[in-house]
């Protein structure tokens, strides 16, 4: 009996180190936020303290001094800063589009949302980086993908004249 229940147990932990092998991991960091604040962690805090619709807003691009090291810099999901852009995230920087995402049939969405990943832009207009606004859509902030749309340029474009340059949104905070 004792060989038994040693053997289930050996198994029990043979298997959880086999899930634990195949379980996807978590991607690496990819950058290093500094010890401070900078001023786009402050815009996005100030963002979402100013709308309740959204759950969340994040920057992105390359940080300064590097290349093509394409990650979230800045947002309100802290513990993601840092983690590699996906390759539509980089589309986006790159290329200037816009894409409109009305999470439709994503089981792994918890919860029903829009999401709009848009060319962030600096106060001269230029492209700089990507802005990603995720927004309720349900009960009282429910919206038609039009509205999205304008709501996400609207909130881009706000922002505009606060950005004086990319480079600055990595300054301290004072």
């Amino acid at each position: 009996m004792k060989n038994l229940v040693l053997l289930i147990c050996l198994s029990a932990v043979g298997a959880a180190s086999l899930l634990a092998e195949t379980a996807p991991a978590k991607p690496a960091k990819n950058w290093t936020a500094p010890a401070h604040k900078i001023y786009a962690q402050q815009l996005s805090e100030e963002i979402m303290a100013a709308h309740p619709e959204l759950l969340s807003i994040t920057f992105h691009g390359v940080p300064p001094g590097l290349s093509e090291v394409y990650t979230m810099f800045a947002g309100s999901y802290v513990d993601r800063i840092g983690n590699p852009d996906d390759p539509d995230d980089v589309m986006v920087i790159k290329l200037g589009i816009t894409i409109v995402d009305p999470r439709w049939h994503r089981f792994k969405d918890t919860v029903k949302k829009f999401v709009m990943m848009m060319p962030m832009r600096d106060a001269k207009g230029e492209n700089c980086g990507l802005l990603v606004a995720a927004y309720r859509n349900d009960g009282k902030f429910a919206r038609t993908e039009r509205e999205f749309f304008t709501m996400g340029l609207d909130l881009r474009d706000a922002l505009q004249p606060r950005i004086a340059s990319y480079e600055g949104l990595f300054a301290p905070v004072k």
